[in-house]
């Protein structure tokens, strides 16, 4: 019972004495100890096995245990000194705090002591001030009240004087006075319930009817609607009543503006009528010399008279500028069947410099005011006063280079009269569109005519492929028409132009590229048999001449080219058509038509190289393999298809030099046209010996090196062929290498030959394995077994033991499979 008891005070001191890692932590942190007794994880059975490590180090247990008693001992007197210490700090900190309360209640008395002293004080200050607040109060109101009289005296006087003024006409007094009345009226409006007060305001405003009135008659009177003009300059009364009428009602103003200028440009209306002479397109320059001289006359007389910030001579302008946009729409509506090309461009091209000479002349600040906000502002790089034109040398080398940006110059501010008057053109640019299409006609026939006069271009082995030069010419005159047509219009008629581009750039691409492009033969010519046997040295040349070649090369880079080119003028298009219509500009169509043409010329190129090897793989296939006794050097097919790619290749290389990736195109689709085609002659070689099938294997072999060496070719700069190219070839020739593998290996046992089979080619064709069992020269009977076996073998392909034993079983012995790789790598390296 009592180690019972013993046992739960240990557990219930063990669950009080629980502390969480944290405060664990701290306690380390605070007391640190190496004793094994202070820690957390305190393990007696440990404790008691370390001081006792032997049965020999018992003998000292009687000290030990004296040891841990002294030292519970001494932790029981610290326990009980900490405890009664404790007792006297609590009654300590109890008289520490009622000595804080006492010290809080005087400061807290303190505080309100001060607090009331504050209070008193404030209310004496207000005591004190309260007389001057009084006094501030009435000089404020006594100074408002000698200011209002003073506003007051001074509105019934200015009043009084202004109605006396205006019946004298003292305009230049009358100015300088309604000025101060409107502004001392400001301060009168809260007292516009006082009846003396509405009364002044009111004679203020008929005194600005009146003047309103009065003015007008006095313009009038001085520039009657009909009738000629007064021949004496203006007076000073005039001037003076411009300055009031800038005070006025804004009304006043433009009805005196608005009858000056039409009498002014009254004579104009009568001059250039439209049944006049001089008001047709081709005496257009006679308007814009009248309003010049018109300007200058009105700066002599009238100057002065109306203020500055009035800027008549430029509404004057803008003004003439509307009425000629109308009256030339007008006349060219009645006269349309007399406007040609040469005429139309002449009035454009003179009424551009006009606007540009109205856009160094004045600021435009006026055109806001009228009707020409429904005008269209053109994009600022179709200004064509604000870029200066290039000439025709810097043109062609711009397009030479195919950039149709150079060259450039910065662009100048906009001009705001763009249009003002060249607008009225616009319905009419469907004949500068007919003329440019039929220019466009009659150059694609000269460049046509042109090619079969001058013939292909002479081979070029140095810089690479010429560009036809037929194609610099068309895009510089490109490049100028919509130049031009920028000027004229930024709107539908640069939808017409940009399809009359598509039309020509799709015959250029028909009659000059691919119309010119050389046309295969159907006949046959090639090697023979026996030459090839006999390892003639000469060869019969490719179905197309160096000059031929040359010729597709040339068209090639042309149409790579206009690719490029076509892409930039779209680009262009798109900056200088309004923002509106830039989805309408595509010309994507036509740079497919230049890829087809690209293709075309690659597809030429690959099956002239491919149709000069054909003999020689012909000869391959009707070769007699089965007698073949030894294994030489390379047989003379795979010399002869050596030559060929010699003969064409560095060819077709230099003169697509400036365009690298499609002859990279040339070299995978020749070696995609070139392997299958290998790969189906070789089938066709049956049947084949070991010896011959070996040499086969060494043919293949160079052949695989000879293109995988293809891209540099006879080059003197050995260039790492393309990745893409070298996988297709390894692909591509690894096959050919394992079928004739398959062929050298013995049909028996059947069970290897089979999973050989498999695992080389990991071809499940059945027409695939017939054809290898035809060029081993198996009979009927046996394929028929064998396909058998290939069929039940397909589902389930060798492993494990299996594998391992139809490997060993592949060659006759292993020397013999030794022996033979050693001669096939001699004769390799030989060749190499």
């Amino acid at each position: 019972m009592m180690e019972e008891e013993e046992l739960e005070f240990v557990e219930e001191l063990e669950a009080v004495l629980q502390l969480t890692p944290d405060v664990q932590l701290a306690i380390e942190q605070v007391f640190p100890s190496q004793d094994p007794l202070d820690r957390a994880d305190f393990n007696a059975v440990e404790y008691i096995n370390t001081l006792f490590p032997t049965e020999q180090s018992l003998a000292n247990i009687d000290e030990v245990v004296n040891k841990i008693r002294l030292k519970i001992r001494r932790l029981d007197d610290n326990i009980r000194t900490v405890v009664r210490g404790q007792t006297n700090v609590g009654q300590d900190g109890r008289q520490a705090l009622e000595e804080a309360q006492k010290a809080i209640q005087q400061l807290f008395g303190k505080i309100k002591d001060i607090k009331d002293k504050a209070e008193k004080s404030e209310q004496m200050v207000k005591e004190i001030t309260r007389d001057i607040k009084q006094l501030d109060h009435a000089k404020r109101h006594l100074t408002t009240s000698i200011t209002t009289l003073n506003h007051l005296h001074m509105l019934a006087g200015g009043v009084d004087s202004l109605e006396a003024m205006t019946r004298r006409r003292q305009y230049g007094e009358v100015a300088n006075l309604l000025q101060g009345v409107m502004n001392v009226l400001e301060h009168f409006h809260k007292y516009m319930g006082i009846p003396q007060i509405r009364q002044l305001s009111e004679r203020v405003k008929a005194a600005q009817t009146e003047l309103g009135q009065q003015i007008l008659a006095d313009f009038e009177e001085a520039f009657p609607s009909q009738g000629t003009k007064r021949p004496g300059g203006p007076s000073n009364v005039l001037r003076d009543a411009c300055l009031v009428a800038n005070i006025l009602d804004p009304r006043i103003k433009q009805e005196i503006i608005k009858k000056f200028i039409k009498q002014h440009l009254s004579e104009y209306l009568v001059l250039f009528q439209e049944n006049q002479d001089v008001a047709w397109l081709d005496k257009i320059d006679r308007r814009y010399a009248w309003i010049k001289r018109q300007l200058v006359d009105y700066e002599e007389k009238y100057g002065r008279m109306f203020p500055r910030e009035w800027y008549m001579t430029e509404r004057i302008a803008v003004e003439f500028c509307h009425i000629t946009r109308t009256e030339l729409a007008k006349i060219m509506r009645t006269r349309a069947k007399e406007i040609e090309v040469k005429l139309l461009l002449f009035a454009i091209q003179r009424t551009t410099n006009f606007e540009g000479f109205l856009a160094k002349r004045f600021s435009g600040c006026t055109l806001a005011d009228g009707a020409l906000r429904k005008l269209e502002s053109p994009p600022p790089s179709t200004n064509p006063f604000l870029e200066d034109e290039p000439t025709p040398e810097m043109e062609e080398m711009a397009v030479e280079k195919g950039d149709l940006d150079q060259p450039k110059k910065p662009k100048a501010p906009d001009n705001p009269f763009h249009g003002i008057v060249s607008k009225c053109f616009e319905p009419h640019l469907y004949v500068y569109i007919e003329s440019q299409d039929k220019n466009l006609g009659e150059l694609i026939d000269r460049f046509v005519a042109d090619f079969k006069a001058q013939g292909p271009p002479k081979p070029n082995t140095d810089e690479g492929g010429a560009v036809l030069p037929s194609c610099a010419d068309l895009f510089v005159y490109y490049k100028k028409c919509m130049v031009q047509c920028s000027q004229l219009s930024t709107g539908e008629p640069m939808i017409a132009l940009t399809t009359i581009f598509q039309k020509y750039l799709r015959e250029y691409a028909w009659k000059i590229l691919s119309g010119n492009l050389p046309k295969t033969t159907s006949s046959s010519g090639g090697l023979t048999i026996s030459s090839l046997l006999k390892e003639k040295e000469g060869s019969e040349a490719a179905k197309f001449t160096l000059e031929e070649l040359c010729l597709i090369c040339s068209i090639l880079s042309t149409a790579e080219y206009c690719l490029a080119t076509t892409q930039q003028l779209e680009e262009k298009l798109k900056e200088k058509v309004d923002v509106s219509l830039t989805e309408r500009i595509n010309l994507t169509g036509e740079m497919d038509t230049f890829s087809t043409v690209i293709s075309s010329s690659i597809q030429l190129l690959v099956q002239d190289l491919d149709a000069a090897c054909d003999p020689a793989l012909t000869a391959m296939s009707k070769m007699q393999w089965q007698n073949v006794e030894h294994v030489g050097d390379q047989s003379p097919y795979v010399t002869s298809v050596i030559l060929h790619i010699k003969q064409n290749v560095p060819i077709i290389r230099d003169n697509l030099a400036s365009t690298r990736k499609y002859f990279t195109q040339f070299c995978i689709k020749f070696a995609n046209s070139f392997i299958p085609k290998f790969i189906t002659h070789l089938f066709k070689c049956k049947p084949i010996s070991m010896v011959g099938a070996e040499q086969l294997l060494l043919d293949t072999h160079s052949l695989k090196m000879v293109l995988l060496d293809l891209p540099s070719i006879g080059s003197q700069v050995v260039r790492k062929a393309p990745a893409s190219y070298t996988k297709i070839v390894v692909k591509g020739m690894t096959r050919a290498e394992m079928i004739l593998k398959v062929v050298m290996a013995p049909h028996e046992p059947s069970v290897v030959f089979v999973d050989n089979y498999i695992k080389l080619l990991t071809d499940c064709n059945t027409e695939t394995f017939q054809k290898i069992l035809d060029m081993k020269g198996l009979k009927r009977s046996e394929q028929s077994s064998m396909l058998e076996l290939f069929r039940q073998r397909l589902p389930t392909p060798p492993s494990g033991p299996e594998g391992s034993s139809s490997l060993s079983l592949l060659a006759p012995t292993p020397e013999q499979e030794s022996s033979r790789i050693r001669k096939l790598e001699k004769l390799i390296k030989k060749r190499l």
